[in-house]
């Protein structure tokens, strides 16, 4: 096994070193719930998930955290148009975001630390910082010396004096240098929630909360930290110098930095502040999770991503490409294996043999290479491709080795998809034939099928479709394959 990650500091495709052997520790940047969540919010929960899926799914042992970011200016200023208290407005938001990624089928997060939970954590970090001689309080207000980290900027590749020359026009008298960052804000309005500091009362500064956070579940050098490219500066760039500064340790605070790209609409990037952002709920409303989930994998994850209607049913019909090949295997799986022609069978057996291989190092090698996504998915319907040529030939025989065969691939093939989460749930999707259907309906579905079976070899074609055409109507699908009609409930 060769996992290979590329790594914001370096810059290259780096082989994934763990900090303990079989386990990977992983803290993703979480959201400032203080609207609803949008698209730009779905990507890294779909793309972190398929990420630790697949790591379990090869071994590991993963333990992962995401920070909620409750105590923040925008979460306050909307608290207080909505007449709630900064908590209450923060949950009632953070709740959203988990049903949503419950309706995603992303798995839970082992922790969701509140930043507010943790004032303790973060006093304590400002306070070590101080004594180190990397942070200097003036006036109830505490900052980081940038000149005191070496390397700052080697993250998002700035140069200290040009960030320092960048910052002159926004200058504070109070700073030792413009770039200094704040690390403690001092608050007097009563009117603002704050918490008691040796600097007085006041609230944190954005960067540290992390630090503190990341650290008091994952401890320093953990295995892998994600977020937006949008959050490389300042905010992982200032979350990096300060924790380094407290340790003089040869291993860096995060061994792997993965940032992935933002999800852009006809109008630019999609955030709150610019308002042209798409509800997840509208999307899920709309579409079913497995194909938002398609839609935001089908893009490797440090790129951008174009939404628009039109892509996300592009997006659809190829999943339904994979949906109807996972009900079809599952309608043959569901059968008797027929005596077989030898050489046939052989030959039938041989080819779906190879796709099943196909398909595992083809999905397995894209997913070690940068978690390459878009190839996995990519191996998927290259599988699909070469079973779908062996099960829709003329004088295909479902034979017991090839019965055999089939099982392995839809089983691979489920595997492969149930990685990425965008495999369909085949046996609650109504698929069964005819005979399968209970008392009085499958009776009359066997009557309208017989009937139009009877049209059709007839030319009677108006007919034959009004009868397919009606019973879509009822979402009752009839599909014609080389075996015969095939009847599955949905749109």
């Amino acid at each position: 096994m060769n996992l290979k990650a590329t790594n914001t500091l370096t810059g290259k495709k780096e082989t994934i070193d763990t900090r303990k052997p079989g386990q990977v520790s992983i803290y993703v940047c979480g959201i400032t719930p203080y609207s609803d969540t949008h698209l730009g919010h779905v990507r890294p929960l779909v793309f972190w998930d398929a990420v630790i899926r697949y790591l379990e799914y090869r071994g590991f042992r993963v333990t992962t955290v995401q920070n909620v970011t409750d105590v923040n200016e925008k979460v306050l200023t909307r608290a207080q148009l909505e007449g709630l208290e900064e908590r209450k407005l923060a949950e009632k938001y953070f709740q959203e975001y988990i049903e949503v990624s419950d309706r995603l089928k992303v798995l839970r997060m082992d922790h969701y630390p509140w930043v507010s939970d943790h004032m303790d954590q973060i006093i304590q970090m400002i306070e070590q910082l101080i004594e180190a001689g990397h942070a200097y309080e003036v006036d109830g207000n505490v900052y980081f010396d940038i000149s005191s980290a070496p390397d700052y900027g080697a993250l998002s590749g700035q140069a200290l004096d040009d960030l320092i020359a960048g910052a002159r026009l926004g200058v504070n008298a109070e700073k030792r240098h413009p770039a200094d960052f704040a690390l403690w804000k001092r608050i007097d309005d009563e009117e603002i929630p704050r918490w008691h500091s040796p600097w007085g009362k006041g609230r944190p500064g954005w960067h540290i909360e992390c630090s503190a956070i990341s650290q008091a579940y994952l401890g320093y050098g953990f295995d892998f930290h994600g977020g937006g490219s949008d959050l490389i500066f300042p905010h992982h760039e200032n979350e990096r110098a300060q924790s380094e500064a407290l340790n003089q340790e040869d291993t860096p605070f995060v061994r792997h930095w993965l940032h992935h790209g933002m999800v852009t609409g006809e109008e630019g990037k999609m955030s709150k502040s610019l308002g042209n952002f798409v509800t997840a709920r509208t999307l899920l409303d709309a579409y079913p999770p497995e194909v938002i989930r398609f839609f935001l994998l089908s893009a490797h994850y440090s790129s951008p991503l174009t939404y628009s209607r039109d892509r996300l049913e592009a997006t659809k019909t190829a999943w339904e490409r994979l949906v109807n090949t996972a009900e079809a295997l599952y309608s043959l799986l569901s059968k008797t294996a027929t005596p077989e022609d030898v050489v046939l069978a052989e030959q039938e057996a041989a080819s779906i043999n190879d796709a099943t291989d196909v398909l595992k190092q083809q999905f397995c090698d894209a997913m070690d290479d940068d978690f390459n996504t878009p190839r996995a998915i990519g191996a998927i319907f290259e599988g699909i491709r070469r079973v779908n040529g062996v099960i829709n030939a003329s004088d295909f025989v479902l034979s017991p080795e090839v019965y055999d065969q089939l099982g392995d691939f839809y089983d691979q093939l489920e595997i492969s998809g149930n990685i990425l989460g965008i495999w369909p749930d085949v046996e609650a999707s109504g698929l069964q034939t005819a005979e399968g259907r209970p008392g009085m309906e499958a009776d009359l579905l066997n009557l309208l099928v017989k009937v139009r079976e009877k049209a059709r070899s007839q030319k009677l074609w108006e007919l034959a479709d009004t009868i397919r055409d009606g019973l879509a109507d009822l979402e009752i699908q009839i599909e014609d394959t080389p075996e015969g009609p095939r009847i599955r409930r949905g749109d």
